[in-house]
């Protein structure tokens, strides 16, 4: 699935959350600084992360396990921060570590586990109470050993109604580069400094309840015990936007459907958003669709373009109506024809392999249905069609993780370890942590390849590439199919030593189809120019910074 998000496979990605915990802590006085292991390791296959950790410095050491993904590599981390510095103190949080959280904090490498999706206010209590000495039992939602080693559970009691208080500066991203000279270690994700993509949040939870999404309804509720949405305001949205406009040009991408909180919201959100002249491109998602006037209120809104995100998952109606999306396929055809009559610049669309009610037909069929989808706009207009397999896990919390019965998931990890175990395979099939009644593993896999070859010669047929750059798409995704072949091979051996290195001699293959599988990954990048070409605006926004911080 590395081919549709902005990083690699290895999810080289840290949470948003690291920036808004780390101003919150340095308006309290403490210092912090990011450093992304992962994003290093890429840059330099000669880094010693090893050696990069025990140079490092602090009375805590913050790892996200946000995202699934991470259920390995985090872990870890962690080994070698008390390896390194057996006196400082391991804290988790994210996502997973809050669904995970008594399971993790028996760890011997973990000391702390903070729960909950709006933990800056509880993070900074925290640290304060480490660094007095004084009682960890007053903080809300961590959990903690004491000096014994007793587990201590203070239950997840705060969660914010809104995000109003919440501070959103992507300048203390770039403070910390220049206090720390470490550019590459600070990036949100490897390659993000050549063509980088900011984000502003609207909410945290949401409305909506799709099946399978660890972000939904009630996957928020059972994970950080939240009954409704917080919401941002609207005009603080734009503030947000607006700082990031102070500081570089790159394209703003609006994370959450700017109508789940009604259209009042919306309404003065744009509103707000034009008063503030924003030039930066604008990338708004949806979570259903949307008529003409929408796009249109967009449209006059932004003066530096903008583009839609909308991910229906499946064109079958009655896999996307299980999952709780509550569209047709007329809705979706309709949407993009109203997109692009109305400014729109790219629409991205996303599909997936390996859904509730899904069978290899009812995929094949998605892909192919995409030629209809080109063939409603212009060949000029920017529909990007994707489709990538449903991977690599089902997601904690969602209903289809708690009733995998009910949804027609076999599951083959519930536990934190089962998880961590799988990532150590050596093809994602193997990583894959389910099954359906419809689609064994196997036949996901087989059909995740024989979706994405129906889909290029789709974009052929459609005018939107040539028989060269699909012929070659084509031949890369048969390559990888045949690499995973091989490891099926590879691990019928009995010999672990004859398999290990069979394994190691296909690695370099791998790697080398790392990027651009099934799709061509560079269609996701934003024309933005690296952060080198923002430099005035930069020092203009750091100013602009300094003296907001005089008044």
């Amino acid at each position: 699935m590395s081919d549709v998000i902005p990083s690699s496979p290895v999810f080289e990605m840290y949470p948003v959350g690291f920036m808004t915990i780390s101003t919150h802590l340095q308006m309290a006085g403490f210092r912090t600084r990011i450093v992304n292991i992962a994003g290093l390791m890429l840059a330099d296959e000669k880094f010693d992360a090893e050696e990069r950790i025990r140079k490092l410095d602090a009375d805590v050491y913050f790892i996200d396990l946000h995202w699934m993904p991470h259920a390995h590599g985090a872990i870890e981390i962690a080994k070698l921060v008390k390896k390194h510095h057996p006196g400082s103190k391991t804290e988790f949080g994210g996502f997973t570590s809050s669904y995970f959280y008594d399971e993790l904090i028996r760890r011997p490498e973990v000391d702390l586990v903070m729960r909950g999706d709006t933990t800056e206010i509880p993070t900074v209590r925290m640290m304060e109470a480490l660094s007095k000495g004084g009682d960890l039992s007053s903080v809300p939602n961590l959990v903690w050993k004491d000096a014994e080693g007793r587990v201590h559970d203070n239950g997840l009691t705060y969660v914010q109604d809104d995000l109003d208080n919440i501070v959103f500066d992507y300048g203390v991203m770039i403070k910390n580069v220049m206090r720390t000279m470490d550019v590459t270690g600070s990036l949100p994700w490897y390659g993000w400094d050549k063509v980088p993509l900011t984000s502003v949040f609207t909410v945290r939870g949401c409305t909506v309840d799709c099946a399978e999404c660890g972000g939904s309804h009630s996957a928020n509720g059972r994970v950080c015990r939240r009954a409704r949405p917080a919401f941002r305001s609207p005009e603080k949205l734009a503030e947000d936007m607006e700082g990031i406009s102070n500081y570089m040009r790159a394209p703003i991408f609006v994370v959450g459907d700017i109508r789940q909180a009604g259209p009042g919201y919306c309404e003065r959100f744009l509103k707000s958003a034009r008063e503030r002249k924003i030039d930066n491109h604008v990338v708004i998602e949806l979570f259903n669709g949307a008529g003409p006037d929408h796009f249109s209120a967009i449209d006059r809104t932004f003066e530096g373009g903008w583009s839609i995100e909308f991910s229906p998952d499946s064109f079958d109606e009655a896999v996307r109506l299980a999952l709780g999306k509550g569209y047709t396929n007329a809705a979706i055809e309709s949407t993009i024809s109203n997109a692009f009559g109305n400014g729109c610049s790219r629409f991205d669309l996303f599909f997936m392999t390996g859904l509730p009610h899904q069978t290899r037909e009812s995929a094949m069929q998605t892909a192919a249905d995409a030629r209809h989808l080109w063939g409603l706009v212009g060949k000029d207009d920017g529909l990007f069609i994707y489709d990538s397999p449903f991977a690599p896990f089902v997601d904690p919390g969602s209903r289809a993780f708690e009733e995998p019965e009910k949804w027609g998931y076999k599951l083959r990890a519930r536990t934190l370890e089962d998880h961590r175990k799988l990532l150590d395979s050596p093809s994602w099939k193997h990583v894959l942590s389910y099954e359906t009644v419809w689609m064994d593993r196997d036949q996901i896999a087989e059909t995740s390849y024989d979706a994405a070859i129906v889909l290029t010669n789709a974009e052929r047929d459609s005018g939107r590439i040539d028989a060269a750059a699909a012929e070659a798409r084509n031949a890369r995704t048969e390559t990888a199919r045949d690499i995973m072949h091989r490891v099926d091979e590879i691990l019928k051996m009995d010999d672990p030593d004859a398999r290990e290195s069979r394994l190691w001699e296909l690695k370099e293959d791998g790697v080398r189809m790392m990027n651009n599988t099934i799709a061509d990954k560079n269609d996701l990048d934003w024309t933005s120019g690296s952060i080198w070409r923002n430099a005035p605006r930069i020092g203009v926004g750091l100013l602009k910074s300094f003296m907001r911080g005089r008044h």
